[in-house]
């Protein structure tokens, strides 16, 4: 489940609640979504890149246009 986080929803979130451990609390989330986010976009990054340059060893075209075509389907999205 993709979470969208938002500058104005953050501010409501504080405006109802005025405890600072709640904005606290939300601003936790969002940088731990986001870290996460990161930190799958690098491990598909790498292993798509493993793909790339194992079917270079192997000498297989077609493999390598697969994967290749997959990168820089990933890269433009990101």
């Amino acid at each position: 489940m993709e979470k969208k986080y938002s500058y104005t929803e953050f501010m409501k979130s504080i405006g109802r609640d005025t405890s600072s451990a709640q904005a606290e609390k939300l601003l936790n989330e969002i940088y731990m979504d986001l870290f996460l986010k990161r930190l799958h976009r690098e491990q598909i990054r790498e292993r798509l890149n493993d793909l790339v340059d194992q079917s270079l060893d192997k000498r297989d075209k077609s493999k390598f246009l697969k994967y290749s075509k997959e990168l820089l389907k990933f890269e433009e999205c990101n």
